[in-house]
């Protein structure tokens, strides 16, 4: 008998309407031996099938959807299509940079699949019990879907454990990747390390911000907090910035930093490099009296699950408020969360909270922003409309006015 699952009739409207999560709570009768990465039939409340999943026995998010397609099979056929898809879609939508989210997980219906391209390398993550069930199937396609010379995986990520599945890292596919791999975006050159950096190695979902910074940088004095590898500041400098100081805690990550702005041939002395906490910094400049005419807030996951929200509306609101009240007249604030348990509305109103925090400390009635726009992820990290989950990197392009 094959592995199926029957939806409870009141909690299955999101299933059919393709959310791609079937939640241990939705489901009313297993049947079949169900075990971690299976393919499960998925049945409607009046045993209708509805489609198929990847069943994960340990996560609350009990299946992942593969499809909604009764007839459709999951197999070879099956992920050599989405893949090639998702390649498609890229070659479209990406240009002028070999630094590509390749493949977006449920974005692309490849639940818990994570592929970024750096040049001829590719990093993987297998962040499900589906995508871990596959993974000898999936990289020789990637291999020969791509041409690429090496694929490293970077399967580290903590959401592996909710899954089951412990950590795992290694070559894949071809030599060992260099840990500094070159990359081009946006006219600069960024230095890439697949095997210990943050994630795969780089941010690829910040690049059309970092090309707004390069575009609004010139002759300001900029401040770029929790900078990691200074993907922000390097756009500044390349940008025409007077001035450009980045904060991070990591000092391996600022020589990576420093070692960028000799490869484009920056010039050094409009660049200062902090070794420090961007919180204890941010409230030392202010307590100088710094001013700036740009500053980025662009801080690690404050809020990795609903539990954490509280906590991290308390840490934007106090990074927020502090930049607020050193920014110039006219000067602009970029601010980030890429927590997914924070929505866009839930971040502007802890920005604007923030903001008349900021005024209040200063007692100046005339500290006003203005929102000059939304920002988010490029093309490369689709989004669906039954998927708001997936479109966890959210910002604002703030001015004061």
């Amino acid at each position: 008998m094959q592995a199926s699952i029957y939806l409870e009739a009141d909690k299955e409207h999101s299933v059919l309407n393709q959310h791609p999560w079937v939640f241990a709570g939705t489901i009313a009768k297993y049947e079949g031996k169900v075990g971690i990465g299976t393919t499960v039939q998925v049945f409607n409340h009046a045993k209708q099938l509805i489609g198929r999943a990847a069943y994960s026995p340990h996560s609350q998010i009990r299946a992942r959807m593969w499809s909604w397609d009764p007839e459709e099979p999951i197999d070879h056929a099956f992920f050599k299509r989405k893949i090639a898809a998702a390649i498609d879609h890229r070659k479209q939508w990406v240009k002028h940079t070999n630094a590509i989210r390749l493949i977006f997980g449920e974005a692309d219906g490849l639940p818990g699949l994570v592929v970024d391209q750096y040049d001829k390398t590719l990093v993987c993550q297998f962040l499900s019990a589906g995508a871990e069930q596959w993974k000898d199937v999936l990289v020789p396609i990637l291999a020969s879907q791509t041409g690429c010379e090496s694929i490293y995986e970077r399967s580290d990520a903590a959401v592996r454990q909710r899954e089951g599945l412990t950590s795992s890292t290694g070559v894949l596919f071809g030599p060992n990747p260099s840990s500094e791999v070159l990359v081009q975006e946006n006219d600069i050159q960024y230095l890439v390390d697949p095997l210990y950096g943050h994630k795969t190695g780089f941010y690829i979902d910040q690049r059309d911000n970092r090309r707004l910074v390069l575009e609004l940088a010139a002759n300001r004095r900029v401040l770029n907090t929790f900078c990691y590898t200074g993907g922000f500041s390097l756009a500044a400098l390349k940008g025409g910035a007077k001035e450009v100081i980045s904060v991070d805690s990591s000092g391996d990550a600022l020589e990576i930093a420093k070692k960028q702005t000799k490869l484009n041939q920056f010039d050094q002395n409009r660049a200062t490099w902090h070794d420090k906490d961007a919180f204890e910094t941010l409230k030392a400049l202010r307590v100088a009296n710094e001013q700036f005419d740009m500053i980025v807030l662009d801080p690690p996951k404050f809020a990795p699950s609903a539990a954490h929200l509280l906590k991290a509306i308390k840490a934007y609101k106090e990074i927020n408020r502090t930049a607020m009240q050193m920014v110039s007249k006219g000067g602009l604030i970029l601010t980030f969360s890429c927590s997914g348990a924070m929505d866009m509305e839930l971040f502007e109103k802890t920005i604007f909270t923030a903001s008349k925090e900021a005024a209040n400390h200063q007692k100046a009635g005339d500290l006003k922003f203005r929102v000059l726009k939304r920002l988010t992820s490029g093309l490369d990290h689709p989004k669906l409309t039954c998927f708001p989950e997936g479109d966890y990197l959210k910002g604002l392009l703030l001015e004061r006015v």
